[in-house]
């Protein structure tokens, strides 16, 4: 099982991006670190998600507000098998690192 960095991402803009995705037989917790590499507000979605496409019960950020040069970080999220990290921004110069461990389930 994996333990620190599980997935990073430059996030292109308007685009879901699927930064993790826990493995079978697995679930993980794990930290989302969302920082913005510009001066200039961005507006930030984090989903667990089914799919790489998330539906609207799956998100736990929404157009949150994430300030020039700022970080949105959540922890302690526990997500099961197969359940996908998913970012979206309005615009350029973000990345994202989900790092945490993976533990099985059987």
């Amino acid at each position: 099982m994996a333990t620190g960095i599980l997935g990073s991402a430059d996030i292109a803009a308007n685009t879901d991006t699927t930064v993790y995705t826990v493995p079978a037989s697995t679930f993980a917790v794990v930290t989302v670190s969302v920082a913005n590499r510009s001066a200039s507000n961005r507006a930030v979605r984090v989903a667990l998600a089914a799919t790489g496409t998330p539906g609207n019960a799956e998100y736990i950020e929404y157009d949150a507000a994430l300030i020039g040069n700022g970080v949105l970080e959540r922890g302690g999220i526990v997500i099961d098998a197969a359940k996908k990290v998913v970012v979206r921004c309005d615009s350029t110069d973000v990345s994202v690192v989900v790092y945490g461990i993976e533990t099985s389930t059987v």
